[in-house]
């Protein structure tokens, strides 16, 4: 078949003419939908926390729980677009069940777990929030004790991984505090 470029307009005319027909056709079908998770649920912009990047989100809130997840289109980091982890943000709380409503997610950590590799032992046991902290604290000051160069007042044994979820300022206390205690070697996603 020839088309010329005049054909070819006229096809297209008619083409979106009748695609634009018939979605008014179906608007009667789609009056009595069945809500979806966002209608009366309150927006509340909010900051990405994977990276030092800061896009925008928008978190939809409904009977406080998070329902949803988007990109902020009035963000001037992002406009919108997010990365796949920014994407996937709302997964890492929350999953949907069955019948579309959100429960916390089961395979979210949320409680120190600890395997001791020394004896061997293959099963995580779960441990509460003071005595992992006290567990971490003693290693750190052994290490450190251990290790610790007083010509160079440093130590090389222990490294520092900064935090993508606290904010510039807790980072800097961060950093300093580290570099209090000896250790050189440190680093952050968004390089501090």
């Amino acid at each position: 078949m020839k088309l010329s470029r005049r054909s070819f307009l006229k096809l297209t005319g008619t083409t979106a003419a009748a695609a634009t027909l018939a979605g008014a056709g179906f608007r009667k079908a789609y009056a009595s939908y069945e809500p979806v998770r966002l209608d009366y649920a309150r927006e509340v912009p909010t900051i990405c926390t994977f990276c030092g990047t800061g896009c925008g989100i928008i978190c939809h809130v409904k009977d406080d729980v998070i329902v949803n997840t988007e990109g902020d289109p009035d963000h001037p980091i992002n406009e919108g677009a997010l990365c796949p982890k920014g994407v996937a943000m709302y997964n890492v709380s929350y999953v949907f069940d069955s019948q579309g409503r959100p429960k916390p997610n089961p395979k979210r950590v949320t409680k120190p777990l600890y395997r001791d590799g020394k004896n061997g032992a293959s099963d995580w046991k779960e441990l509460d929030w003071d005595e992992a902290l006290e567990m971490i604290a003693k290693k750190f000051k052994e290490t450190r004790d251990e290790t610790f160069i007083e010509e160079a007042s440093r130590t090389d044994a222990i490294a520092w991984l900064g935090s993508a979820f606290v904010t510039n300022e807790e980072n800097y206390l961060f950093k300093k505090i580290i570099r209090g205690t000896g250790i050189v070697n440190l680093d952050h996603c968004a390089r501090l």
